[in-house]
């Protein structure tokens, strides 16, 4: 499975679109077969759904997302998972363990002097 997941200063990154980069592994049996960190290729309306189609990304994990990112990547079949902390790579520890649990989007909190993260739904 290819996953992508919003980085930043090698920490999953709370704000998805907006993230300075994105660690891409690729991940079977139960292995990590492969695992690179990309810039982030932009931010407009509907366009990282599709970069990551066209890539085999099948799930991004982000520690938060709004609404509308969220159909959009579900349109694309991928599957998002939000509400994650923590470092990188302790993160696809848990993915290839099986713990990785998501939660709610952190797009909710407080975050940067701002309250709402309203700037996601346009992912």
């Amino acid at each position: 499975m290819k996953i992508a997941i919003s980085t930043e200063n090698n920490q999953v990154s709370s704000h998805f679109g907006r993230c300075p980069h994105f660690t891409i592994v690729d991940i079977k049996e139960g292995r990590l077969r492969n695992k690179e960190v990309i810039p982030n290729p932009g931010h407009q309306p509907g366009f990282l759904p599709k970069f990551f189609s066209e890539r085999g990304v099948e799930c991004i994990i982000a520690g938060g997302m709004g609404t509308r990112a969220k159909q959009l990547f579900d349109q694309f079949g991928i599957e998002t998972i939000i509400g994650v902390t923590g470092d990188i790579d302790a993160v696809i520890d848990k993915i290839i363990d099986g713990r990785l649990e998501g939660g709610e989007s952190l797009c909710d909190q407080v975050r940067e002097g701002h309250t709402e993260c309203e700037h996601h739904n346009e992912e």
